[in-house]
């Protein structure tokens, strides 16, 4: 218990401390006690008094240096003199008088430190109640506006020293500028000073004119003239003689009259061919010579320098020639280049007798400063031009390539070697061009690098060889001795059993529906698709839903067959079928062969159903075992797992669903068969391809069942195309154009208009002769039209962002053509996700975003219906079309390496850079194809066009013998 004063005890000490000024003496107030007088002992306070000042041990509070009672001046004194009775009262008195006094001075400083931290308290309180609160909020708000003042202090201070800086420089050129004006009026009042003096010798030399009266003594006498030392003679001759040779010198230069009203004048052919002229080259050195913008070095440098000088004026005259685009750095190249043209002619305008035709060094300094700024914006459009057709030419280098790995070994020696000459000749050429922009070193680095990227990229030979043909026939195909003549009896027995698998059912109505459901197409279409391409094979998508459903339709009768209690039936029918299926892959009197008709046959089968003890648990493990034997190597996956499958137990469901699965294989090992023997079979195919063509085309117009009605009005409008041409360009008929058309010319004509369209392809447009390639020619129109859509939204996209049409985008061509590989507009996010396809490498600004959305939409309908209306489009797809023409067109093979040596070139300024892949599969496509039609409708082909001929000259007599007859009754009539 702490017994220290308390606020309720202040006013008690106060009122007792008010009653008098003096505190009473102690023994006033507590008389001493008899016992203790006479005992002489210690004072004994009272109670209250010594409950007020003795506390216990447990609680005692810390002792003070004012309030400790050892430390106070009673108890030092009562320990150093309490050795007398009479001092120890006296001193006993004094310090009960001291403590008590001290005791209360401590309180009273307590209590007023208490009320003065309390009243600290309360004002700090009061404060804070009275201070608006502020939000985190409003505090970042208050520090980010903080942050923003330190941070436009330093970028005023920042600016400030920019200022000064310029400030500076100002000043600095001023007074540079005005020294320059001092020294130049120095000059000129020492010229006229000159002048002024040479006036006054003149007028005071000058002869007197004749006259009668006899001249006076004075002017007879001879004036003496200045002696001319040596050296003063050969300055005077050596100054008039630099005048001289610069006055020729800028006389020469204004000869040639180049300006830019003259530049923008003349055609690009005719300044090119001027600029060209050694003349103009020797001048336009001699003049920046004269105004030193040519550095020291060699010639070649000079040369380049001299050329760069006087390409500002085709520039600036033919912006349209010079530059591919019109972009931001065009124009910065444009403007340095009028600069430097404006100073320049400024500078020349300036040079007189009066100034020795010597410009001003100020002249000098702007001259200067304008060419180098044009020859660094020059430099920089160079560089990036450079790239631009460093990376075309090594594009048509790639290509050039390509043709040749792909010719090599597909033509005889004589042709190959004729295109190996022309590839060669042509990547010659363009391997010194690469050069010359990219250097040696770095030229062969980006060509190795492209050949290898295009090589791994170029899709590998579909597997012919082992690993496609199936066991049994790699088995069977052991035996056979490596003669010629044996070689060609297994090639057409081949042939016959390739023919025969497709009428392997008895009866019109099974030769129909094996027709319908079968996998292998027929002989016509086997020997064409073989003559187009050497690795075709058979595949069975277009009929593998179709037999699936059929085996499906099997599947679940033979399931309704076991609910009505007709299972052995099924049984046995099934498997017959599977037999008979698996006994076309084998060849008869084979051990496999044997093996599974004696183990599936029919009357075994139908003799243990009946009496209950067939098992499809040992069928199907017999299937399992004798799959993988029969299969080509690349299916051993696929068997194994329907092996695995085959050997499980199961309900009656799950066993249907497994003979499902079993005929779906079954089909596909088939087809493997049908290939291998189509492999085999090839060679002898392609051998009479063309023959055997014929003699179907024509036993099909023999019997009347096609018509060459189509194939005539299509020979017809190309040959009037043809001729429409021919025309424009020869409008005088001469006997012997160069470009007249030919049937070869007019073939190609009406292939390329057939294959290149907007539209679908209808029956009366397709000829007769080409009805085998219906297909092929849908799919070069689909992608024809696809390749303008992507590329018009490329170029809009490109011309809006101020690229450069040449660059090659091919990543975003690649993902926008797999993005419109379904269509145009069946998805309606199409068109968002080709924009943000083009958004996620070419970051835009909204207002082009917009722009080139509503591009989107707009050719992807036109797309989507077929109708070109966007002049863009229209004119991509003309230039598409005539490049595919003139490469197709294209006769001997020298012709066809030219015109695909600058295919890259030629798309790369249609607009189309990113595709030379795929226009270059359309040319081989449509090359294959015309060479194999012709080829096997050539006869058809040469009489419609003599009887086209022959009907256009009867024509010509007709109109001919009419002018005449008009001509006679005329002069009759006269």
């Amino acid at each position: 218990m702490d017994h220290s004063f308390s606020d309720s005890d202040a006013p008690l000490i106060a009122s007792e401390l008010t009653v008098s000024d003096e505190i009473p003496e102690e023994p006033d107030m507590f008389p001493l006690p008899d016992d203790a007088e006479q005992s002489g002992g210690t004072f004994a306070p009272p109670p209250r008094i010594a409950a007020r000042f003795y506390r216990s041990s447990n609680n005692r509070r810390k002792s003070s240096a004012a309030s400790s009672r050892r430390n106070s001046i009673s108890s030092t004194h009562s320990h150093t003199s309490n050795r007398s009775f009479r001092s120890t009262c006296q001193n006993h008195h004094v310090a009960q008088h001291l403590r008590r006094a001290s005791i209360l001075e401590s309180r009273k400083a307590r209590l007023a430190d208490r009320a003065a931290h309390a009243e600290q308290v309360r004002l700090r309180a009061a404060l804070a109640k009275a201070t608006p609160r502020n939000s985190n909020s409003e505090e970042r708000v208050l520090a980010a506006q903080q942050a923003r003042e330190r941070h436009l202090a330093q970028v005023a201070a920042a600016c400030a020293e920019e200022v000064r800086r310029a400030k500076k420089v100002a000043e600095d050129m001023k007074e540079r500028k005005a020294a320059e004006e001092r020294r130049y009026r120095l000059e000129m009042e020492e010229r006229l000073a000159e002048a002024e003096k040479r006036r006054l010798e003149y007028k005071r030399n000058m002869r007197r004119p004749r006259t009668a009266s006899s001249p006076t003594n004075e002017s007879k006498k001879a004036i003496p003239k200045p002696v001319l030392t040596t050296d003063a003679a050969a300055e005077r001759i050596q100054h008039a003689w630099r005048t001289r040779t610069r006055r020729k010198l800028v006389d020469g230069w204004l000869d040639l009259g180049l300006s830019i009203d003259k530049v923008h004048a003349t055609s690009f052919e005719d300044i090119t061919a001027l600029l060209a002229e050694d003349k103009v080259l020797t001048v336009t050195e001699k003049i920046m010579s004269h105004f030193g913008l040519l550095s020291e070095g060699d010639a070649t440098s000079t040369k380049s320098a001299v050329r760069t000088f006087l390409s500002t004026y085709l520039i600036l005259g033919h912006p349209a020639h010079v530059l591919s685009r019109d972009g931001d750095q065009e124009q910065d190249l444009i403007t340095k280049a009028k600069d430097l043209i404006i100073s320049f002619e400024s500078a020349l305008s300036k040079l007189a007798p009066s100034n020795r035709f010597t410009p001003s060094p100020t002249w000098l300094e702007t001259v200067s400063l304008a060419h180098g700024a044009f020859m660094t914006a020059f430099n920089d459009w160079k560089a990036r031009d450079s790239t631009t057709l460093i990376e075309t030419m090594i594009a048509s280098f790639v290509s050039l390539d390509a043709i040749w790995q792909s010719v090599k070994d597909d033509t005889v020696d004589e042709v190959a070697n004729e295109y190996r000459n022309g590839i060669r000749d042509n990547q010659a050429i363009l391997l010194s061009k690469i050069k010359k922009l990219a250097g040696p070193d770095r030229a062969l680095a980006l060509i190795r690098k492209a050949i290898r990227e295009s090589r791994r990229s170029r899709p590998k030979k579909k597997p012919a060889g082992e690993i496609a043909r199936p066991r049994v026939a790699i088995d069977s195909a052991s035996s056979d001795t490596p003669i010629s003549e044996e070689s060609a009896r297994a090639q057409n027995a081949a042939v016959s059993e390739l023919s025969e698998s497709n009428n392997s059912h008895n009866g019109h109505q099974a030769n129909s529906l094996s027709k319908v459901f079968t996998v292998v197409p027929t002989n016509r279409v086997l020997v064409h698709e073989l003559s187009i391409d050497k690795e075709y094979r058979v595949d069975a998508s277009p009929t593998a839903d179709l037999r699936d459903a059929l085996n499906r339709e099997l599947c679940d009768a033979m399931c309704r067959g076991f609910e009505t209690g007709e299972g052995a039936l099924w049984t046995v029918a099934m498997a017959d079928n599977i037999r008979a299926k698996l006994l076309r892959l084998l060849k008869p009197g084979n051990s496999m062969h044997t093996l599974i008709s004696e183990t599936l046959d029919p009357d075994l089968i139908n003799r243990q159903c009946s009496q209950g003890i067939f098992s499809y648990e040992k069928f199907f493990n017999f299937i399992a075992s004798i799959l993988p034997k029969l299969c080509a190597p690349f299916r051993d996956a696929e068997v194994n797992a329907l092996a695995t499958e085959l050997r499980e137990d199961g309900t009656v469901p799950e066993m249907i669903e497994k003979l499902f699965k079993l005929l779906h294989v079954i089909d596909l090992l088939s087809l493997d068969y049908s290939n291998f023997l189509l492999l085999s079979a090839a060679p002898t195919l392609m051998k009479e391809a063309a023959g055997y063509e014929q003699r179907m085309f024509s036993e099909d117009l023999e019997a009347g069942r096609i018509t060459l009605k189509r194939t005539r009005r299509w020979w017809r409008s190309a040959a009037v195309n043809m001729h429409t041409e021919a025309d424009r360009r020869d409008p005088w008929n001469d006997p012997n154009p160069v470009n007249r058309p030919t049937p070869q010319k007019i073939y190609a004509r009406g292939l390329v208009d057939l294959a290149i369209a907007t539209t679908a392809l209808r029956d009366s447009e397709l000829p007769e002769t080409l009805e085998l390639d219906r297909t092929r020619i849908s799919r070069i129109r689909a992608d024809a039209l696809r390749i303008t859509t992507i590329g018009g939204i490329l170029l809009t996209a490109k011309n809006l962002l101020k690229r450069d049409v040449r660059s090659q985008w091919k990543h975003e061509a690649n993902r926008v053509l797999e993005s419109l590989k379904d269509g145009y507009l069946k998805d309606p996010a199409t068109p968002s996700k080709i924009l943000s396809l083009l958004e996620s490498s070419h970051p835009m600004p909204p207002s082009t975003r917009a722009q080139l959305s509503s591009t989107i939409n707009r050719l992807l309908t036109q797309a989507e219906s077929g109708k070109l209306t966007d002049p863009v489009m229209k004119v991509l797809f003309q230039r598409l079309k005539t490049h595919i023409f003139n490469r197709v067109s294209a006769s001997s093979s020298g012709e066809r390496v030219k015109a695909a040596s600058t295919a890259t070139e030629s798309l790369a300024t249609t607009g189309l850079p990113e595709f030379v892949g795929q226009v270059g599969d359309i040319v081989e496509q449509l090359g294959r194809v015309s060479e194999v039609d012709r080829k096997a409708h050539g006869k058809w082909y040469e009489e419609i066009a003599e009887e086209l001929e022959r009907q256009g000259a009867d024509g010509e007599e007709l109109s001919r013998s009419s002018s005449n007859d008009s001509t006679a009754s005329t002069s009759s009539s006269a």
